[in-house]
């Protein structure tokens, strides 16, 4: 959970140096037992620190009055949490995920109406029903793979290409039956092999596959970063605004946006049925989606806007170059929403952990 709660400590310590370690201690839980008279927001994200962070501190410079506190989750384990806590809520905001899962969270009554004020400067295609939620940002899957071990030249060019047998105990996997992000993922594979055969066998036999190839299933994106980061795999499926984050860091990794087409995600947001502070956690979705919010957030985490009203000179120049190599694969959301929990499950429970004894047999 966030909050930056230095100051005032930083500004005791020079008068403690020559006290007590007790003296200290006490100071300190004074300090963390004071009235905090702001009110508190709490945040489900999976968005990571990095632009919850970023998001916290310039929403609270306009709200000082709001206390923006968050935990960072997987888009299923929001979902699950949600869930478990429907009877006495405990978060205020859900913030990030495709719709396919907050549409579980509809289903499941786990949110309130609430048309923000950017509502009508997106797609809308990207509002949720009865107003119950509504696409912040758009976010693409790519192929990405360690620079340092990769070269452009070498890297796959599409889904199919990280089947070869090059790939072979390279590729990672953040784990998808925490992740929304691999979820839309496995669903486009799924619903390809929908409409070339008519059902889901040859998209389960692409997983298995990739089963096949695949080193380990990182529990979550640190993980994840850090074993490609290692070499201890040199490819990967992800979403770009992670990729990009950790390039921004120094970390050696590449990406290329499959050929045949990718999922591009709509990243949602929502306020949480039962929110103990609704009043301030619409006043947050408000400026999630507001042009500053969403400016900063392209700027600064690599966020995709699902804004359409915004300038070309506030829009940062890598933008541009993701909107020409793109190509979006069409998905029929719909049936990933109503489907996408059954294929999981057959998933995890038949292929995860298949593909190595199958080539086994074959050979």
């Amino acid at each position: 959970m966030s909050g930056e709660r230095g100051g005032l400590v930083e500004r005791l310590l020079p008068f403690t140096v020559h006290r007590s370690p007790f003296t200290l201690l006490l100071l300190l839980a004074l300090f963390a037992c004071r009235k905090d008279s702001r009110t508190p927001v709490l945040v489900y994200s999976p968005h990571g620190r990095d632009q919850l962070l970023l998001l916290e501190r310039a929403f609270e410079r306009e709200r000082p009055d709001i206390d923006i506190r968050w935990l960072d989750l997987g888009s299923q384990e929001i979902l699950d949490r949600l869930r478990f806590e429907r009877v006495n809520p405990q978060a205020d905001v859900w913030f990030g995920g495709p719709t396919t899962i907050f549409d579980r969270g509809v289903q499941d009554s786990l949110l309130q109406p609430y048309r923000p004020e950017w509502a009508d400067h997106i797609d809308r295609r990207a509002w949720g029903p009865e107003d119950l939620y509504f696409g912040v940002y758009r976010t693409p899957a790519v192929i990405a793979y360690n620079s340092n071990a990769v070269t452009t030249d070498e890297a796959p060019k599409d889904w199919d290409d990280v089947l070869d047998p090059r790939w072979h105990d390279e590729v990672l996997i953040r784990d998808p039956m925490a992740s929304g992000t691999m979820r839309a993922i496995w669903g486009l594979v799924i619903e390809r092999s929908i409409n070339a055969t008519g059902d889901t066998t040859q998209g389960m036999m692409w997983l298995r596959r990739l089963d096949a190839q695949t080193r380990a299933y990182a529990l979550n994106p640190a993980i994840l970063d850090a074993k490609l980061a290692r070499r201890e795999g040199l490819v990967t499926l992800w979403d770009l605004p992670d990729i990009l984050i950790s390039r921004s860091k120094g970390m050696p990794f590449g990406y290329v946006f499959p050929s045949s087409g990718t999922v591009v995600i709509e990243d949602a947001i929502g306020l949480v049925r039962g929110s103990r502070h609704p009043d301030a956690a619409r006043a947050f979705i408000d400026f999630v989606g507001g042009t500053e919010a969403q400016v900063l957030a392209a700027n600064m985490v690599f966020r995709i806007p699902a804004r359409m009203d915004l300038e070309r000179d506030e829009i940062p120049a890598w933008l541009d170059t993701v909107m020409r190599d793109m190509k979006v694969a069409p998905v029929d959301w719909a049936l990933l929403a109503r489907d996408g929990s059954a294929w999981m499950a057959y998933w995890d429970q038949h292929v995860r952990g298949t593909g190595r004894r199958m080539e086994a047999r074959r050979r």
